[in-house]
C-alpha cells in the first residue's frame, strides 16, 4: 500500500463575498508587472489598462476593473483577465501612486466592485 499524497490548499485571497463576480478579457499596456489584485484604469486613447493611478491624465486615473491574474508585459501588451463586479479584500489589492484606498472604494462601488 503507498502512503497518501498530501497537498495544501490554499483558497482564494482576492474574493470576498458571495456578491457575483463578472469577469472580462482586457488588453494590458505595455511596460508593467502587475500582480493580481492590481487596481486598474483605462487609457481613453487605447482603451488599454494600466495600474491607477491619481497623477496619470490619459484616462487611467480613474479605477474601473481589478487584474484577476499576474501579468508581465514587459516585452508588450497583453490580455488577461479582469474583474469588473464582485467583492474583493483590501487587504489583496495593488494601488498605483497616490490612490488611496477610500478613493478606489468610491470609484468601485458605483460599479458593483465591492472593497472589502
Amino acid at each position: 500500500m503507498s502512503n497518501p499524497e498530501r497537498q495544501t490548499y490554499v483558497p482564494d485571497q482576492l474574493s470576498a463575498g458571495h456578491f457575483p463576480v463578472m469577469v472580462d478579457i482586457a488588453v494590458i499596456a505595455t511596460g508593467q508587472t502587475l500582480q493580481r489584485g492590481a487596481v486598474l484604469g483605462q487609457v481613453t486613447a487605447t482603451g488599454e489598462y494600466r495600474l491607477c493611478k491619481a497623477s496619470a491624465s490619459d484616462g487611467s486615473e480613474a479605477p474601473l476593473a481589478v487584474l484577476d491574474l499576474a501579468i508581465d508585459t514587459s516585452q508588450g501588451a497583453r490580455p488577461a483577465p479582469i474583474r469588473l463586479t464582485g467583492e474583493v479584500l483590501a487587504s489583496q489589492l495593488t494601488l498605483g501612486e497616490g490612490l488611496t484606498l477610500a478613493k478606489a472604494k468610491a470609484a468601485l462601488r458605483s460599479l458593483c466592485l465591492f472593497i472589502r
